[in-house]
């Protein structure tokens, strides 16, 4: 696998990880041994290096298909922004203003809708200036007080304040509510509004919910978890950290169709597992992170009468962050809203990771506050000394308002929240999306995601049938399920036995500079990879797609060589 010469060792070889000593020994047993204890994400980056020092002295381009960060970015929202920050500096600067010490003083609120209507029409030829008029009138029209919700853009653009309140912005709050109706319920409206918590993207939302479920000892080391796997990596790893503990079941997607090829859906009998009324926990991301697929109506209907007939007080965490690559996607805190909190991360659909913003959702009455609620009384001793900082009353605290105090140690619980610009500019993202009657944008997203799908799938040798519960925005390969149809059972055999599963990805970014992540770190199938579809330009997928073939052929031509001997 690694044909150059090892380099000579130097005493800056001590501060080499094991995987790159073994790079340096041309040792392929080590570095794969070593590769196997990473997590996915650190081989993605070790995979970056043997690629790029691959693609030395050659004119070959790293593609580097192993990042869920994409390629676009949604430009209206983003051009509303700026040119609401230009009108907010001007409102500073009208209550005061020291310009030869570049000093202003805070937006003022009485007044501030109708100069900014004035100047919008200073603005009008321009996009993003039709399109806040756009946003402000449907505001008014929904009943929203203007001067209350132009304030809100001002002062957090300005980011004169401390978020308050500290979970979110209240017209943020009202806005990202009615975009999750839309792009998660299938427009149907809940009872009551959802509770939200905007946090710093969807990585945040993880962390905080899981420390807050720890803090309030709903879950404790030693019980009883699910996870629906293939699933994103971090949801496996953190269950076996020593600040949880936890024991884990494990739903897995193993349907095939007639032809024997995946569809990423659960058995009756591994949704089941979930009547054990010992599970106090599942997690899923949905649409599932690698294979991208949504559950379908079956294991949907099927999730949900475990969950009311045998284990209602369950508590589920579900990650929907992929579900708007999806038509009519319909999330579980829409079917579920007692059990679920729902993680929403604006960064994939909207290009916009590096702005940090996602929210936890949670009905208002909720699985959560009730088995706090229902703690023997030694547990809510200890709860009510932990919170005591913050009120005498912790009883009639939301677990959605102890996350927020344990994002912050409880102790700096004043200074919590997203900061202010981030939750305006989630509020014009959420805007766009309400203002689009015919979800243009959504339509070409997932139009988007799915070209690159079937390209790369043409130039693997197959064309993907149309599904509607596929989001697209990754492909799971099944490097066993490939080889054997291409060449038969006895090949595929001989290359298990032969080399390990990750020696595919070592050679594809070594030899063709090809970077995919190895679906086994995602508990998927052993021999089987990640391609991302989000962050290459279209055609890219084409090459990548020749060269995992023309790789997959390299090994069978070595085979036959063999045999034929």
């Amino acid at each position: 696998m690694l044909t150059e010469k090892p380099s000579p060792t130097t005493a800056a070889d001590s501060t080499l990880s094991p995987a790159e000593k073994a790079i340096l020994a041309n040792d392929k047993h080590a570095l794969e041994e070593s590769l196997a204890a990473m997590s996915p994400f650190e081989v993605k980056n070790l995979l970056v290096k043997l690629a790029r020092e691959g693609d030395k002295d050659t004119t070959r381009t790293l593609l580097n298909a192993g990042r869920g960060n994409p390629n676009w970015i949604n430009t209206l929202p983003r051009e509303a922004f700026f040119l609401l920050g230009q009108f907010t500096m001007e409102e500073a600067k009208r209550v005061s203003s020291l310009p030869e010490f570049d000093l202003a003083g805070m937006p003022a609120q009485e007044g501030c809708a109708d100069r900014l209507l004035a100047y919008l029409d200073t603005h009008k030829e321009e996009k993003a200036a039709q399109f806040v008029r756009h946003a402000f009138d449907y505001l008014v029209a929904e009943g929203f007080p203007a001067d209350e919700f132009v304030h809100e853009w001002t002062s957090g653009i300005s980011g004169d304040l401390y978020p308050f309140p500290d979970r979110i912005l209240p017209y943020t709050q009202e806005i990202v509510n009615r975009y999750l109706v839309k792009a998660l319920d299938d427009g149907q409206k809940p009872d009551a509004p959802y509770d939200l918590f905007a946090t710093e993207g969807g990585t945040a939302a993880m962390c905080y919910l899981f420390y807050c479920l720890k803090c309030n000892y709903l879950i404790n080391p030693g019980d009883h978890i699910a996870l629906m796997t293939p699933i994103f990596t971090p949801y496996l790893n953190i269950p076996t950290l020593n600040d949880y503990d936890l024991d884990v079941t494990y739903i897995n997607a193993t349907t095939r169709d007639d032809e024997g090829l995946h569809t990423w859906q659960y058995p009756d009998e591994e949704l089941e597992k979930l009547a054990e009324p010992s599970i106090k926990l599942l997690c899923l991301v949905n649409p599932s992170n690698p294979p991208s697929v949504a559950m379908d109506e079956a294991s949907r209907k099927k999730l949900i009468e475990i969950v009311r007939d045998k284990n209602p007080n369950l508590l589920i965490i579900s990650d929907d962050v992929y579900g708007t690559f999806v038509p009519h996607y319909r999330s579980l805190l829409a079917d579920l809203p007692y059990n679920t909190a729902c993680v929403y991360s604006f960064s994939k659909y909207f290009g916009a990771t590096g702005w940090r913003l996602a929210v936890i959702a949670t009905a208002q009455k909720n699985v959560f506050d009730d088995r706090i609620a229902a703690l023997p009384a030694d547990k809510k001793e200890l709860i009510k000394k932990r919170y005591a900082c913050l009120t005498d009353h912790i009883e009639r605290v939301k677990f959605t308002d102890r996350m927020v105090a344990d994002s912050r140690l409880v102790a700096l619980n004043g200074t919590a929240g997203l900061g202010t610009p981030q939750q305006v500019m989630m509020s014009l993202f959420a805007l766009y999306c309400l203002l689009d009657e015919q979800d243009a944008y959504r339509a070409k997203m997932q139009e988007l995601v799915t070209n690159r799908l079937q390209l790369l799938w043409k130039n693997l040798g197959w064309t993907l049938e149309p599904d509607p519960l596929r989001a697209g925005y990754y492909s799971v390969i099944d490097l066993e399920i490939w080889a054997t149809r291409l060449y038969g059972a006895d090949f595929f055999a001989w290359l298990k036995d032969n080399y390990d599963s990750l020696d595919i990805v070592v050679r594809l970014a070594q030899d063709t500079g090809v970077v995919l992540m190895d679906g086994a770190g995602f508990d998927a199938p052993e021999w089987s990879v990640r391609v991302s579809l989000a962050n290459l330009d279209t055609d890219d997928y084409a090459t990548i797609g020749k060269r995992i073939a023309s790789m997959l052929d390299e090994y069978a031509q070595a085979w036959k060589s063999e045999v034929s001997k």
